[in-house]
């Protein structure tokens, strides 16, 4: 037995050796088929010796079973957030700022800000033990399953330290797009960026899901109970690669503020270059005496800023213009690009949005033109480039029957849409269906675009009613349909008939009906059939009701095919209940957004009883946002929060505060 466990320990020590050098270094020194043989070894032992299996032990990356949700971790100390600035003169400000404050010129640290997650990592005598997320900046997520299938993150550190480091986890840009492409092949949905992907793939409640994603991390930080023995940033960072920790190399000790420029001009410029993304640089005071002294805000550290990047541009060809088709008719036009990468993703179409813009940035097929991504995160042509042209452009010309059905188009006085009104058009139709069945409106799990498109092109739908006369039967005559998945959107489709009246309403696409409208209108109808009912004072009488909404509700509802449409969702079960009545306006004038996973209502339920009381509530953080209402997988939200200082709420939190108020929410 001792020459089994002496056999384990050293092919554990070798395979160590070798991660490091192919992940951290970059440099191995094995095949792949040399460093497999090392592994099948050490597995096949620990198979046959399970005594034997240790955490930090190679073959625990390979992940375990699936976890019903994540642990909260409370921060040992606050993970927060860096105020930002965009502009040279505001980091001059930031330099004046903690240069009076110390009485004197100081070094600065210039790091990449790599655009992924944060995360804390605990080891105790060199052996990893937890990490967590950052959640709320005091609160996290425990992820210790998931990080460990992380190949650049020690289980077992060089030195037996006992320490908490934090780290950003990320995707490199070609793992993003081959990945993407593998999500394709399978039919699911892409991930917008590498961020976007590396959280996903972080919070997977699966582990094995995790360890099949690309998953890479740098760290960057020590905890402040280090920095008797560290004197500077520049030190930490050399401490944590001698533990063993992959840090990245392009930081640069700045004896002056010029210095700094110059880094923030220089990658800025080279940022494209790298095989991932950053969206700025992180500039920190170096010596931690003086960071000390300079403390921090409620929500972010007066010794460091961080410099946001404008948003990418990038150049690339309209190769045509397509005009697609959406549920009220609008003809919207679409250019398909040369596939471009921006912002950590490949671009190949943009919206034109309409007829005027493609006119007043002069977007002709066939030119150059320059791109962004809007937030870095909707594509946007900026403008075109008139002097790249050489004459075989083309002027695009609005065309004067729908691409769809072949129905003439008409443009109102004073509209910049052009619009099919024909309502039976086959494009109108989908999209209606669509977006029936979308978060917004009935959010029925499972019933995407690409699978209401699969019902409708097999004549199982034409109205948002026919999906509740699905079985599922008529499920598994499509592809990609097993008896299991057939029973979840049956059941999915089921449970949609508890959605409110407000949901349904919007869910119709009535035009100029937005879901704040839908709350409103609902609530002063109560029901389906005194919806329809309403004449244009009793509309004109609700708050958020214009002329313009009254008289769209009014045609929509003069229609026999819709008020059909109606009684059949009624008959189907669909919105049954009355709309609750308000419940009082004690939360009036504060804004809620609730995220995350909560256990004893769903998400909608909460909104609609926060707006019951008077809150507003919206599906974005922002400085106005009062309370964040999160459970676990509050995502960016919560960071957002946490930049801002925004409070979070758990759960029970919410119903503590609801019930100080004289607001009891029944779980039942």
């Amino acid at each position: 037995m001792e020459e089994v466990r002496r056999r384990i320990e050293e092919l554990r020590q070798q395979i160590r050796e070798h991660n490091y050098r192919y992940y951290v270094l970059d440099d191995p020194v094995i095949s792949d088929a040399e460093y497999d043989a090392l592994m099948r070894e050490l597995m096949a032992l620990e198979e046959q010796h399970p005594e034997l299996v240790t955490p930090d032990s190679p073959t625990q990356r390979v992940g375990h079973e699936p976890v019903s949700g994540f642990a909260p971790v409370q921060h040992a100390e606050p993970m927060l957030s860096l105020a930002n600035a965009f502009s040279p003169e505001e980091l001059e400000a930031f330099r004046e700022r903690v240069e009076r404050q110390v009485g004197r010129a100081v070094s600065f640290v210039c790091e990449l800000k790599i655009d992924g997650l944060s995360v804390s990592l605990d080891y105790q005598e060199g052996i990893f033990v937890r990490g967590a997320t950052r959640g709320d900046g005091r609160t996290g997520e425990d992820v210790t399953a998931n990080l460990r299938t992380i190949r650049s993150l020690p289980l077992r550190l060089n030195e037996p330290r006992t320490l908490n480091v934090r780290g950003e986890v990320f995707i490199n840009r070609a793992d993003f797009l081959a990945y993407n492409e593998e999500r394709k092949r399978a039919g699911e949905n892409l991930f917008a960026n590498p961020r976007n992907a590396a959280a996903g793939s972080l919070r997977q409640l699966d582990p094995r899901l995790t360890a099949q994603r690309p998953l890479d991390i740098f760290l960057f930080a020590v905890e402040s109970r280090l920095h008797g023995e560290l004197q500077t940033q520049g030190e930490a960072l050399a401490f944590l690669r001698s533990l063993g920790f992959k840090v990245n190399p392009h930081y640069r000790i700045c004896r002056s503020f010029t210095e700094v420029l110059e880094f923030i001009r220089e990658w800025e410029g080279k940022r494209s270059t790298l095989p991932y993304e950053i969206d700025g640089i992180v500039i920190k005071v170096n010596e931690f005496a003086l960071q000390q002294e300079l403390g921090t805000t409620a929500r972010s550290p007066r010794w460091a800023v961080a410099y946001k990047f404008p948003a990418e541009q990038v150049v690339t060809k309209v190769r045509r213009i397509i005009v697609q088709v959406g549920r009220t008719g609008a003809l919207t036009p679409l250019a398909e690009l040369e596939p471009v990468t921006v912002a950590g993703s490949t671009v190949s179409r943009a919206t034109l949005h309409n007829e005027d813009i493609v006119r007043e940035r002069d977007i002709r097929i066939g030119d150059y033109v320059v791109l962004q991504k809007a937030g870095d995160v909707i594509p946007e042509i900026v403008r075109s480039l008139p002097e790249r042209r050489d004459g075989s452009e083309v002027i695009f010309q609005m065309p004067d029957q729908c691409p769809s059905c072949g129905q003439p188009v008409v443009r109102e006085p004073g509209e910049a849409a052009v619009r099919c009104v024909n309502s039976e058009c086959p494009a109108q139709r989908l999209e209606r269906l669509i977006h029936f069945a979308s978060k917004g409106a009935l959010d029925i799990a499972g019933l995407g675009p690409a699978i209401v498109g699969q019902l409708l092109e097999a004549g199982l739908v034409r109205t948002p009613a026919d999906f509740y006369r699905l079985k599922e039967e008529d499920l598994l005559q499509l592809e990609r349909f097993g008896p299991k998945s057939a029973e979840n959107l049956i059941a999915a489709i089921a449970e949609s008939k508890k959605q409110p009246l407000a949901r349904v309403l919007y869910g119709l696409g009535i035009r100029f009906v937005g879901e704040e409208v839908a709350r409103e209108v609902a609530r002063a109808a109560g029901s389906f059939q005194r919806l329809m009912e309403l004449s244009r004072e009793e509309l004109l009488a609700i708050p958020a009701v214009g002329e313009k909404i009254a008289q769209s509700i009014l045609n929509f509802f003069a229609l026999p095919e819709n008020r059909a449409l109606v009684q059949e969702l009624m008959a189907l079960g669909v919105a049954s209940e009355a709309e609750t009545a308000p419940r009082g306006q004690v939360l009036a004038g504060l804004t809620f957004v609730v995220t995350g996973r909560l256990e004893g209502f769903t998400r909608s339920e909460i909104e609609e009883f926060l707006r019951s009381l008077g809150a507003a509530v919206t599906s974005s953080v922002s400085r106005r946002t009062d309370y964040v209402v999160a459970g676990p997988g509050g995502g960016s939200k919560l960071v957002k929060a946490a930049e801002l200082g925004i409070p979070v709420l758990s759960e029970q939190e919410l119903l503590d505060f609801l019930a100080e108020r004289g607001v009891e929410l029944d779980r039942t």
